[in-house]
């Protein structure tokens, strides 16, 4: 219980619900830039997945494009297998 001018109040009561971000998966594509997976569930809103790219082109030498490919597919599949795990123990 807080004290206020008003009288006792309870902590929670006029609280702002707060939002959940969970990582899945983040990844240096390029060894400068990285993409991020978050799971975002907010207060009264279905949960969505969120993919945070560079904000500027990512640069990649032609050779190293399928070793950039490679490091997108894990990272996706990181994040899938992620979300099924969270997806098991709780409902979304």
């Amino acid at each position: 219980m807080l004290r206020t001018p008003l009288g006792p109040r309870n902590r929670l009561e006029g609280a702002i619900p707060m939002s959940k971000v969970t990582d899945l998966a983040s990844s240096s594509i390029n060894g400068h830039d990285t993409i991020t997976v978050e799971l975002f569930e907010a207060h009264e809103t279905p949960a969505v997945v969120i993919i945070r790219w560079p904000s500027k082109p990512s640069v990649i030498h032609p050779h190293r494009l399928h070793d950039t490919a490679a490091t997108l597919t894990r990272l996706f599949a990181e994040a899938s297998t992620a979300l099924a795990s969270i997806k098991a123990r709780r409902r979304l």
